[in-house]
């Protein structure tokens, strides 16, 4: 006779609702499993629910961009605890932000993970549907950031707006000078957005930092391929905002 396979119990489900994709991951209160990725847009209280029945898990822990999609994690979750981020939580940094709860729970879980991983001060560079700069001082404290169009939106843009350049394929480009259409669209992305970063880094280093070390953390979609030509970028790590849910549930548990 078969025996049932006992389910799993684990600390935490993650869960980081952005307006491209969300991802979800098992924590243990130390470390993260591989995470899955699906579209926002197809996200359900039934897709999740099928997903919180492979373990049994303490408390789901959730950064949200996209407000009308809560209600599908709410409405699975049933009698397990939701935390939701934001600037009320303990974060183990500071705010010093006229506006704090204007700040997205992505942008507080990338803080938090920067200085907990890496040290203050820290910049945090996320490549998502926009590109976004986070800035934690000395003191450890949220200080502001910047927010520019993602490199994905800018070539969708150029793709959807024009009747003869074609869709891009993201890569390194061989060289400046480009030798066909797709050549030129590429160097441009890619050089141009390397260009971009390089640029906000250092006005951000000569506004708050002039003479400090600074941690500059790339996380997000596109962080490798830009990150591979800036040295400015100290590390690159691909999960930091799910790495911050799992921080801060620890220091709300």
């Amino acid at each position: 006779m078969k025996h049932p396979v006992p389910i799993r119990t684990t600390d935490y489900l993650l869960v980081d609702i952005s307006n491209s994709y969300t991802k979800f991951a098992f924590a243990s209160t130390k470390r993260i499993s591989a995470p899955a990725r699906i579209a926002t847009n197809k996200l359900s209280s039934t897709l999740f629910l099928r997903f919180l029945k492979q373990r049994r898990v303490r408390q789901v822990v959730v950064s949200s961009v996209v407000p009308k999609k809560n209600s599908a994690i709410s409405k699975a979750a049933g009698q397990t605890g939701v935390v939701w981020l934001d600037s009320t939580l303990k974060l183990g940094v500071g705010i010093d932000y006229p506006a704090p709860k204007s700040i997205g729970a992505d942008r507080l879980a990338n803080a938090a993970a920067a200085a907990a991983l890496y040290g203050c001060p820290a910049i945090v560079v996320d490549f998502g549907t926009a590109v976004t700069f986070d800035i934690v001082s000395a003191r450890r404290n949220y200080i502001g950031g910047v927010i520019a169009p993602g490199l994905e939106a800018m070539t969708n843009f150029l793709y959807q707006r024009t009747a003869l350049l074609p869709k891009l394929s993201l890569k390194e480009p061989r060289r400046a000078i480009g030798r066909s259409t797709i050549g030129a669209m590429l160097s441009g992305a890619v050089f141009g957005y390397r260009g971009l970063v390089r640029e906000i880094l250092a006005r951000i280093r000569a506004e708050g930092f002039p003479r400090r070390k600074l941690h500059i953390v790339a996380t997000g979609g596109y962080a490798r391929l830009i990150a591979a030509q800036l040295p400015e970028i100290t590390a690159v790590r691909s999960h930091l905002t799910l790495e911050g849910l799992r921080i801060i549930a620890n220091l709300n548990s």
